[in-house]
């Protein structure tokens, strides 16, 4: 049997406004023809009270125009620019003035479907009615990461609609969870230390750009985060050097990346004094590490650039291809390469430095990882394209080969048990496919 809904008409047009600050926002007008469609009691739609949430978003984007969100959902595959983060993008202006011409916007049951259609839904625990529910924050989010990446709203790719509502936003109401659960283990009167968030995923997989959208949610929903690095705690040139010089031969350790060349105690410190946190007025900076000095072989970055972050924070969003791994036997790692046997006694100390402060862990789960090498090499393909220095494909082969070893051997277990002290219901498994993008997995 159909189930009569009431539905806004697919058809709006789109006027281009500017706020007091000259931010270029589009406001729309809804046709004030109203119809009943019919869908099928098969639909995710023919849920009672469903129903009702869906009937009252029918003016949803009517809505967002009071709020100046200009928010829409739009069906036009046309090209796009890459949504690719980068500082620039990050640091930058953030509002992206669309071009001014009229849009075909499709109805809010559209989207409604397009997200149950996403692979993490069901594996996050939402139900139809939950995104029903939810609509207008999905729309408000998917509106925010298009002004941060700078993509035109207009013209978004069906591969760009899926990075924001089949992944960003998706995992970012997952973290908004995590941090609910975080805040009512702590009474009322205690101080509340921020959420340590681990990401642990591949070099070239695109955590860097998802930490940056999420990062950039909380910011614009009233929170204060911090996002940090493992890179971020690199040996000083000095310590590679030594490093080097004490395990002559060991191609592993020749350069950054591998256990054993980070600066631990720098960890802890940052760690320790972000953890605390948690009062208004608190102020520090957060290390960052400079790849391009000393020719490519890094350095850290001169404190005086270093970022500042403020309290309360709420949460800390944490990243690095290493995170959560642990250390094997002798013959485990050796059997992979016996280069590896040096990495993983180093390996031992970076439960302490790192892991026990994560409370919370996304692993971003790959098949192989030949991709990393595949996914580096495109990267250095568009830079030189581009006209900037990058690596050829022989150095990019070299590149990666430093860290396949540890790939090997240690993501079997960090897929099988999860990283180091892990709780089960506080870890959210997401497999990638080639193109970066959430496959239904396991």
């Amino acid at each position: 049997m159909a189930t009569q809904l009431l539905s806004q008409t697919s058809i709006f047009s789109s006027v281009f406004c500017s706020n007091s600050n000259g931010v270029g926002f589009y406001k729309f007008r809804s046709s004030p023809h109203i119809h009943h469609v019919s869908v099928s009691s098969s639909s995710s739609f023919a849920m009672g009270k469903t129903n009702q949430s869906i009937s009252r978003l029918c003016y949803l984007a009517a809505d967002l125009v009071k709020s100046g969100n200009g928010c829409s959902w739009i069906q036009d595959n046309s090209s796009g620019r890459s949504v690719a983060a980068s500082d620039e993008c990050y640091q930058g202006t953030v509002c992206y003035a669309l071009p001014m011409k009229p849009a075909q916007v499709s109805t809010v049951e559209d989207l409604f479907e397009f997200i149950c259609s996403g692979p993490l839904i069901e594996k996050l625990g939402m139900s139809p009615q939950n995104v029903a529910d939810a609509i207008d924050k999905w729309l408000a989010y998917g509106s925010y990461l298009c002004r941060l990446f700078k993509v035109n709203e207009m013209e978004l790719t069906i591969p760009q609609k899926a990075r924001f509502y089949h992944y960003y936003i998706p995992v970012f109401f997952w973290c908004e969870d995590q941090i609910s659960q975080h805040h009512s283990s702590f009474k009322e009167e205690e101080e509340i230390p921020p959420l340590v968030i681990g990401f642990s995923a591949p070099q070239g997989c695109g955590k860097t750009t998802l930490v940056y959208a999420l990062n950039y949610l909380f910011e614009v929903t009233g929170r204060k985060s911090a996002m940090l690095s493992i890179d971020d705690f690199y040996l000083t040139a000095e310590g590679q050097t030594q490093l080097r010089e004490s395990n002559a031969g060991n191609a592993l350790l020749e350069f950054r990346g591998n256990a054993g060349s980070h600066d631990l105690e720098l960890s802890v410190e940052t760690l320790t004094a972000l953890y605390k946190m948690t009062k208004e007025g608190l102020k520090m900076k957060i290390p960052r590490y400079d790849k391009s000095a000393f020719s490519g072989r890094g350095d850290r970055a001169d404190p005086s650039t270093w970022p500042e972050v403020e309290g309360p924070l709420t949460v800390v969003l944490f990243e690095g291809w290493m995170l959560g791994f642990k250390p094997l036997s002798t013959e485990a790692v050796t059997a992979v390469d016996p280069q590896l046997e040096t990495v993983n006694n180093s390996m031992k100390a970076y439960y302490n430095a790192w892991d026990k402060y994560i409370k919370a862990w996304i692993v971003i789960k790959i098949n192989d990882p030949s991709c990393v090498y595949n996914w580096r090499l495109q990267a250095e393909i568009a830079m030189r394209e581009a006209g900037k220095p990058g690596m050829s494909d022989e150095e990019v082969r070299d590149f990666v080969s430093r860290y396949l070893p540890a790939y090997r051997a240690y993501l079997p277990t960090l897929y099988s048990e999860g990283p180091s002290g892990s709780d089960p219901k506080r870890l959210l498994v997401v497999e990638i496919d080639e193109e970066r993008n959430p496959i239904l997995g396991y």
